[in-house]
């Protein structure tokens, strides 16, 4: 019975737990791979433990140029996605005008339609236009997938913001200019930053949709999955466990900083 109670009043922790670990598992075995020395060309069967792969992460043709020009249309699109959708997020909600209702029902379509059916109309949409598929028509597309989660992200900040702070800064003589930077921006920021960090990540992470409007383009998830039907370098667990840590690094930075500023706060 002790055992029973105990369970019953750390169920939500052990499942909180549990639910983590599985999650982080594939990130687990991804790392610990990357230290390995396979035999033959995949990488799927522990052999011998070697640090040759981390030594020299470019060693295969093509994989930093791929991952090169991933960053460099992540970075893009995320500029263009962030831009584009907080300025939307902030017309749908300060501003009322026609066709209102239709645009926040678009706006989340994206979100709901299949990848598939999305890059298979973009690719229609480029050919009808005679547009040369390569990096400008990935950019375009991942622009426009992740316009609504940045729309999403930034308009419920928005929306939850308290107008009386920006009509008291008007109060105080501050100008359209100076209220948006000083009062309206730095309450909007969480929302913008989630916004943009989702975009990021959904960019760099991209496969249907880049596969459809590449051509002859490579990014990095089209040469992760070229490599693996005739085998998968180490590196590639090399790349992908360096992304994870950074990931890790940034969250734990972030912490720390909202820590501190609570605490100078209190």
């Amino acid at each position: 019975m002790p055992l029973v109670n105990w369970l019953k009043r750390h169920f939500v922790v052990i499942a909180g737990l549990l639910t983590l670990a599985y999650l982080l598992l594939p990130n687990v075995v991804v790392t610990v791979f990357s230290f390995n020395k396979p035999k033959g060309r995949f990488n799927y069967q522990w052999q011998q433990f070697s640090t040759d792969a981390w030594k020299d992460p470019c060693g295969v043709a093509g994989l930093c140029g791929s991952l090169s020009l991933s960053l460099q249309i992540a970075v893009w699109a995320t500029i263009g996605a962030t831009a584009l959708g907080t300025m939307i997020a902030f017309a749908l909600v300060r501003y009322r005008f026609r066709a209102r209702g239709a645009v926040n029902s678009l706006i989340f379509l994206p979100m709901a339609m299949p990848e598939v059916v999305m890059a298979a109309s973009l690719l229609t949409l480029f050919l009808n236009l005679g547009a040369q598929l390569g990096f400008w028509t990935i950019l375009i597309a991942h622009i426009m997938f992740c316009l609504s989660f940045v729309v999403t992200a930034v308009k419920a900040r928005v929306m939850s913001m308290d107008p009386r702070l920006e009509q008291a800064a008007q109060d105080l003589y501050a100008g359209p200019a100076q209220t948006f930077l000083r009062v309206t921006l730095p309450i909007a920021a969480p929302g913008i930053a989630a916004g943009a960090l989702l975009a990021f990540a959904l960019s760099f992470d991209d496969f249907i949709i880049t596969n459809f409007n590449a051509g002859s383009t490579v990014t990095f998830p089209m040469f992760v999955w070229g490599s693996a039907q005739r085998g998968t370098p180490v590196q590639i667990n090399v790349i992908g466990t360096a992304m994870f840590l950074i990931a890790v690094l940034f969250v734990l930075t972030s912490m720390v900083i909202g820590n501190r500023r609570n605490k100078q706060k209190a």
